[in-house]
């Protein structure tokens, strides 16, 4: 009996041991599987502008897909508060930082030291001139501006006022830079350029209700992005200007999509942010792998000290005429919500 009793007590013994061993092994793999992913650290500017939750959105998608992770900060809008998030993703060892920068100039520190550790940084949308950077991912920006000014031009202005964005993103001289100079070549009279500091839409229903007598000459308000346009046309419309002053913006906003088909804005740039976001992921899971940035639509361009990988996606003009095969036939915004305010008008 007490051999028999011995025996059990040993079985039991040896099970129990095979049974912890077992389960040692399972979370042991998956602490394994988790340090072997790559890790992405993504900065925002913030989420006001509403593409950039688009952008999030579909970068995350595709990076996960890639077998890597992404830790997603939203700055608010605060360049100090952007700082402590790269020094926080510097700090956490990531493989490659994706800044969505606020004050460009205020990060090249940061990249210095995201570079120091070992750490690849991707400048997405907004250039952080004079960096080593490894990729400036973007849309052509001289090309925006273009489009804006070309759907200006058709209308044969004589005068337009120019309300722009932030004067720390280097993505608006590039558009205004394009801008100016079609105006210039037709001799459109630019009456007043001004910016809306930290693009605070707010600014440009202000300088219409503070500057009436400027508006009242005005036949177009250019407008650095769609946001700043629901601004400007919510002001006009208070002064009854809506429609007879042109406005253009950019980022097909649904807003804007919606002023297109009632009449009070003229165009939108459409910029395919699913194609960007898509391939900024492929790209940050390349760089890193240690991998050389491949493609056609890779090229290089000069910031300050530094030749930096760029790539540029090209956007799209959308005016009344193409809005139902541009942003509808992409399932961009819904019909059904593009045509919210004139079901009268909606196609068949």
């Amino acid at each position: 009996m007490k051999r028999r009793i011995a025996s059990l007590l040993l079985t039991l013994c040896l099970l129990i041991t095979m049974g912890g061993c077992g389960r040692a092994e399972n979370v042991g793999g998956e602490e394994a599987d988790k340090e072997e992913k790559i890790q992405i650290g993504m900065s925002f500017d913030s989420f006001v502008i509403e593409r950039w939750q688009r952008d999030r959105d579909v970068f995350v998608s595709v990076a996960k897909e890639l077998g890597a992770e992404v830790n997603v900060q939203n700055a608010n809008g605060v360049a100090e508060e952007q700082q402590k998030q790269i020094d926080y993703f510097i700090q956490k060892g990531m493989d490659v930082i994706v800044i969505i920068a606020i004050d460009p100039a205020s990060l090249r520190d940061s990249v210095k030291k995201a570079k120091a550790a070992g750490i690849r940084v991707v400048s997405y949308d907004r250039l952080i001139d004079d960096a080593d950077i490894d990729l400036y991912i973007s849309f052509d920006n001289e090309m925006v501006g273009e489009m804006m000014a070309r759907a200006l031009l058709i209308k044969q202005i004589d005068n337009v006022i120019m309300i722009g964005g932030s004067p720390t993103d280097n993505n608006v001289p590039m558009v205004e830079g394009a801008f100016k100079r079609l105006m210039a070549k037709h001799r459109v009279n630019i009456l007043d350029s001004v910016h809306a500091e930290n693009w605070r839409a707010e600014a440009a229903a202000e300088y219409i209700y503070e500057n009436p007598d400027m508006v009242e000459q005005a036949d177009a308000i250019m407008c650095g992005n769609d946001d700043l346009a629901t601004q400007a046309v919510r002001a006009l419309s208070e002064n009854r200007q809506a429609g007879e002053i042109y406005v253009v913006g950019q980022d097909a906003d649904l807003a804007a999509c919606q002023r297109i088909v009632e009449g009070t804005q003229v165009m939108t740039v459409y910029k395919p942010v699913e194609k960007l976001a898509t391939r900024a992921a492929e790209a940050a899971v390349a760089l890193a792998n240690g991998e050389e940035l491949a493609g056609d639509d890779v090229t290089f361009l000069r910031s300050g000290a530094y030749r930096v990988p760029y790539i540029a996606l090209e956007p799209i003009s959308v005016n009344r005429g193409n809005i139902d095969e541009v942003i509808i036939g992409s399932g961009f915004h819904l019909k059904e919500d593009v045509y919210l305010n004139v079901p009268a008008k909606m196609p068949k």
